[in-house]
């Protein structure tokens, strides 16, 4: 064999979303700030993405998560998350999964029974405490970054579906949130090739019609992921929800980052409260807590001497190490950056090479 490199990489999946982990063979980035780190990735360096998540070694159910140095003094450890067609600048389930690795692997000292923590993300430092006995990480409860609401009861001229009412909010990437019971859906899993056919056709729709932008960093823009729920069940009460990621398939964990945007779009609309909790449900049954610990404001303040409100939230759920793997690239193999098919890859999906 003639190995002109090899990855080392740790299994995870969080409540059923997978995140593995690269632990050797990828040098960090350059760049200033985590976010120049991910931007460089993206740049320069994406024939690691494509390599580990096309196929043949990767699969659209698949994430990344690079552990790096961090940039800032208060941060313990830094992190690029990059999903199968994108870098995005914060995960939920992708930060369990980089905190449970780096815990139960040794990179992190582990202290019982909690370990508390900073990991810089692309979108800011988020604060961690992982809940540890005998030498495993139990839970991860994650202090996202401030999350907001963008705008509620939008209009989206929807191919399809006609009109469609959404809520964009940022949880640490923009989401379009909608009601899918209004469409006939009852969200369960015989449904989710639909609601994926549903949520791609939301996605576009938004990307097209509304102007998203981050007030404190205009680099993060537009409508990535579409939230497909239920209506809210109540504080304390569990909530069915299943988000449509890129090309078009259900993440299988209720969503970190969809969660909090649901937490920022209930304080709006006067549902929760600071102190309130939620459980969100996915698709296969498996949930994250999601609360709102605070109130707080984000980008400059407007001539009227108010600034955008925005929420501080935490979300708890579980990951789990499933295995370790060194993944190698032949000199000769004439697939160095991979491949993806439609039949596998997404409603969105389509031959890349």
């Amino acid at each position: 064999m003639r190995t002109q490199r090899v990855i080392s990489v740790v299994g995870c999946h969080a409540e059923g979303e997978i995140g593995d982990v690269i632990v050797g063979g990828v040098l960090p980035p350059a760049g200033a700030t985590m976010y120049d780190k991910m931007r460089t990735m993206e740049r320069d360096h994406d024939e690691v993405r494509r390599l580990l998540l096309c196929e043949p070694r990767g699969s659209v159910a698949r994430h990344l998560n690079l552990l790096v140095p961090p940039t800032r003094d208060d941060c313990d450890l830094g992190v690029i998350i990059m999903e199968p067609t994108e870098y995005v600048p914060m995960s939920g389930s992708n930060t369990m999964c980089t905190i449970t690795v780096a815990l139960e692997t040794g990179l992190i000292p582990m202290v019982e029974p909690e370990t508390r923590l900073t990991l810089e993300t692309p979108g800011g430092p988020v604060s961690v405490v992982a809940q540890c006995r005998d030498g495993k990480c139990v839970s991860v409860r994650i202090g996202n970054v401030p999350c907001f609401v963008d705008r509620l009861d939008a209009e989206l001229d929807v191919p399809g579906f006609g009109t469609v009412m959404v809520d964009v909010a940022f949880g640490g990437m923009f989401y379009a949130i909608v009601d899918a019971t209004r469409l006939g859906f009852e969200v369960v899993a015989a449904e989710a090739r639909e609601l994926a056919v549903l949520g791609e056709a939301v996605r576009g729709a938004a990307r097209e019609q509304l102007e998203v932008i981050h007030p404190e960093n205009p680099g993060i823009r537009d409508v990535s992921i579409v939230q497909l729920n239920r209506p809210f069940a109540g504080v304390g009460e569990a909530t069915r929800n299943t988000c449509i990621v890129a090309p078009g398939r259900s993440d299988r964990s209720p969503t970190g980052t969809g969660t909090c945007a649901r937490l920022a779009v209930l304080h709006a609309r006067g549902q929760m409260q600071v102190g309130d909790t939620m459980q969100h449900e996915s698709l296969i049954g498996s949930r994250f807590t999601g609360t709102i610990i605070g109130e707080t404001t984000v980008g400059p303040v407007r001539s009227d001497g108010t600034a955008r409100a925005a929420i501080l939230p935490t979300i708890e759920g579980r990951a789990w190490i499933t295995g370790f793997h060194s993944y190698c690239l032949d000199t000769s193999d004439p697939y160095p950056t991979g491949y993806h098919l439609p039949d596998t890859w997404g409603v969105g999906g389509g031959m890349t090479q």
